[in-house]
């Protein structure tokens, strides 16, 4: 099974939102993604109640949950027909705790924020990624996503070059966009809105799903009341 882990041990960076537009994304290309919460704010699990029920399904796997009643590896078990698990991990995680979380993983997503907290916190999670969890550059299954980035700005300039500085592929630049909010109240991913409104976010993702080796989503065309093929 295919392990998309989604890291970054600061807070606010769009974890959840990469997560959980990877999951929907994954489903409406025909695949049967499982979503593993692991932060104990619980946002990627609340995101899944809203999803549609008329809408290609995600499996949640509410990580962060505690019971007295079952073990912690039967409430992490993955459905035989689940495939990829995409795993939105907790902020503030320290740096030993990575080689048991990235284990396995065959991509490691990091968000970044363009400011300067951001970025600093991000060198930091490189930097232990490679000399703590041992992850080689060789492997190429690292790979980071600068996010929510507003073009022509200092900060974004500063962060575009701290990213090329870096020795690991730049996968995807998403825009500050309201697109990702509308998401995240009703539980649907970027190629589940109308394609009007996603034109200039869509060429970002399908560079993030080339980069995993997934096939190509649909866009939805709520006028025409179909999903198309993008042809933009």
């Amino acid at each position: 099974m295919k392990r998309i882990i989604v890291l970054n041990p600061k807070g606010g960076s769009g974890k959840t939102t990469l997560a959980t537009n990877l999951a929907a994304n994954f489903a409406v290309a025909g695949y049967q993604p499982a979503l593993m919460d692991l932060d104990p704010q619980g946002s990627s699990m609340r995101w899944l109640k809203k999803r549609p029920n008329d809408h290609p399904a995600v499996h949640g796997i509410a990580g962060f949950e505690r019971s007295a009643t079952v073990t912690r590896s039967w409430r992490l078990r993955v459905p035989d027909n689940c495939e990829p698990l995409i795993i939105d991990t907790p902020a503030a995680l320290e740096s030993h705790d990575l080689p048991e979380i990235t284990r396995g993983a065959d991509a490691i997503l990091v968000p970044v924020m363009p400011s300067d907290i951001d970025i600093h916190a991000a060198a930091k999670c490189i930097a232990d990624l490679l000399l703590v969890a041992k992850i080689r550059r060789a492997d190429e299954r690292l790979g980071i996503v600068a996010n929510r980035v507003r073009s022509n700005t200092l900060v974004s300039h500063t962060l575009m070059r701290f990213l090329g500085s870096l020795d690991i592929p730049l996968i995807a630049t998403l825009r500050d966009s309201q697109n990702y909010v509308r998401c995240s109240e009703s539980g649907l991913g970027l190629y589940e809105l109308p394609k009007w409104q996603v034109r200039q976010d869509i060429d970002a993702w399908d560079n993030l799903m080339r980069w995993l080796g997934a096939n190509q989503p649909t866009l939805h065309d709520e006028r025409a009341g179909v999903v198309m093929h993008d042809a933009l």
